[in-house]
């Protein structure tokens, strides 16, 4: 999944304004202007957009980690120069404090059913031999579901379908 596009989903599931937004990169020791936020956000046929990196977006992710569940004590986790859909679901799973039921339901909400054991597989080491890539459309469902249970209204719905297809 685009990076560019998670950072516009989850902006959009917890209707975060700019300030909002620099101030979660500022969590994570990343300083960004509202210039590079407003940017990153557009459309990609935009001629201000701009690619969103895996720096920036595990910047933003460790971040929200930050917001969401506080300050942990001892060293900032480093953030990470390369995300693959497992990282990003595995932050936003910490930064929601979410256990593995809780996301199975979020899943069930967007009409997608797993069991605990493949839910399991995405979270694992990838030298593990039960490792499995999340897929973006894992990954775009979760983000569904996101959406579904934090703002929760059919027109919302309607948007959001509109945006996947």
């Amino acid at each position: 999944m685009d990076n560019n596009d998670v950072l516009r989903r989850v902006r959009y599931i917890f209707d975060f304004n700019d300030a909002k937004m620099i101030s979660v990169f500022g969590l994570a020791d990343h300083l960004v202007s509202r210039e590079e936020v407003s940017d990153w956000l557009k459309r990609e046929g935009d001629p201000t957009y701009q690619p969103l990196s895996d720096l920036h977006l595990a910047a933003f992710l460790n971040g929200l980690i930050s917001d969401k569940r506080g300050k942990r004590e001892g060293p900032k986790p480093e953030n990470e120069k390369r995300l693959s859909n497992n990282m990003i679901f595995m932050k936003l799973k910490i930064a929601l404090n979410l256990k593995a039921e809780d996301v199975m339901a979020i899943l069930a909400l967007a009409d997608v059913i797993i069991s605990k054991h493949e839910l399991s597989a995405f979270f694992r080491k990838t030298d593990h031999k039960h490792y499995r890539d999340c897929k973006d459309q894992i990954l775009r469902n979760f983000l569904k579901g996101l959406q579904l249970q934090y703002r929760n209204d059919a027109a919302m719905e309607a948007e959001f379908d509109a945006e996947v297809e």
